[in-house]
């Protein structure tokens, strides 16, 4: 094979990718190839990452046996039905569009071996947060493979597939819901004289920092709550108004709300 691993799609979560893939030398540029349909993507994509772009999905497929699909759902039958786009049993497809079942991938294509993966948008920064499943003829050769690509990305846990539609909420649509918190916290300091270039700087960085926090510090969310929280201090007069508001209520309705989404994608 000329090649170690293909993009099938070139968007921005693909690109993503690429870029943690180079960025931490998981693989070179060389042994890195992607396919568009336009030609103003391919243009762009091989200019950004100096990687060999194609038009056509069959056209890597013959270049590596590693192929991720990073294109949209609603793609995905065409790309097997009308494209015609063939794998095998050496082939390993590594899926990241969002609701597509791995029996849907293995009634196009039988032998081939499936995982399915959900990242999310912080992958961006290599700070990405993924949960993945293993097909039926996946090997664990085949999930080391996935877990060192998505590793270079931030964290990768194994699920099981059902389990999929609460990582979509957790972690694929969070970040969103986080935007929004910094975004808020932001809005009061500049209410309370800050800069908005600082306010937003010094809130997202608190963030990061308490995202650290939570998962190297060893201590649990609320017990981290606690640590900040002085006796009559000013923290817990924030958390108060924050509790009496139904703050962790709507977060909590939300991510339910994004994972009965993904159950629906899902059914479709």
């Amino acid at each position: 094979m000329a090649a170690k691993i293909g993009f099938i799609g070139a968007g921005r979560m693909a690109e993503a990718m690429i870029s943690g893939l180079i960025t931490k030398n998981i693989y070179t540029k060389d042994e890195i190839v992607a396919c568009a349909k336009t030609e103003e993507t391919r243009n762009r994509v091989s200019e950004k990452f100096g990687i060999k772009m194609y038009e056509n999905a069959s056209e890597i497929a013959k270049l590596t046996d590693v192929l991720v699909l990073a294109i949209k759902p609603k793609n995905i039958p065409s790309l097997f039905q009308e494209e015609k786009l063939e794998l095998g049993s050496n082939h390993l497809l590594i899926s990241i569009a969002a609701g597509v079942k791995i029996a849907a991938f293995e009634s196009y294509v039988p032998d081939t071996k499936i995982i399915r993966v959900m990242p999310n948008h912080c992958c961006m920064v290599l700070e990405g947060a993924a949960g993945y499943v293993r097909g039926t003829k996946a090997t664990d050769s085949d999930m080391q493979i996935v877990k060192t690509i998505l590793s270079a990305m931030g964290l990768a846990v194994e699920v099981k597939e059902h389990d999929l539609d609460a990582v979509t909420g957790v972690s694929g649509s969070s970040p969103a819901f986080m935007y929004m918190m910094i975004d808020a916290i932001a809005d009061a300091g500049v209410l309370c004289g800050l800069s908005r270039t600082v306010a937003i700087r010094l809130a997202a960085q608190s963030m990061l920092g308490a995202g650290k926090m939570a998962l190297e510090s060893g201590m649990t969310p609320s017990q981290l709550v606690d640590s900040v929280c002085s006796p009559g201090g000013t923290t817990i007069e924030g958390v108060k108004v924050l509790e009496e508001q139904g703050f962790k209520s709507a977060v909590v309705d939300a991510v339910k709300a994004s994972v009965k989404r993904s159950i629906e994608m899902g059914k479709k």
